[in-house]
């Protein structure tokens, strides 16, 4: 996976908890999506679905964030994205996994509406037979 954003979390970042707000991470997790989305697509994306989206543990005010994407299948007009979330403690510099999930961005043309993306050729094999699975799952749920 590709870094996308590395930021500090701060005061401002955190929850009634004292925790980093789980609202402020979707949304960083959102814009890493987009990120890997719009490098491959090399046009306008918006967000079609969030799936399986697992906080593991809370995030704490003052640890740095680091959010990676990659995206792992891309169809007609839609693009799937995998996004893991690492906090790092910045005295210890000690990683931990903290929040993983997979979002659905739709590319959009210059006239907003869904358009063809290039075919997705440099993927792991795995990675986009499960991404097919899920789409499929999410078909099935319409």
């Amino acid at each position: 996976m590709e870094p996308a954003l590395t930021l500090w979390m701060g005061p401002g970042d955190a929850s009634a908890a004292g925790n980093v707000h789980g609202g402020v991470v979707l949304r960083l997790i959102d814009e890493a999506a987009g990120l890997a989305a719009l490098r491959f697509a090399r046009m306008r994306v918006a967000t079609a679905a969030l799936d399986s989206m697992s906080f593991r543990t809370p995030i704490f005010v003052g640890e740095i964030l680091r959010l990676n994407s990659r995206v792992n299948q891309a169809w007609k007009t839609s693009i799937e994205t995998e996004v893991e979330a690492w906090a790092e403690n910045p005295v210890t510099r000690e990683p931990r996994l903290v929040a993983t999930a997979y979002l659905t961005m739709v590319a959009l043309g210059e006239d907003g509406r869904p358009a063809a993306l290039p075919k997705f050729e440099d993927g792991d094999a795995e990675l986009m037979a499960a991404a097919d699975a899920r789409r499929e799952r999410r078909l099935a749920e319409r």
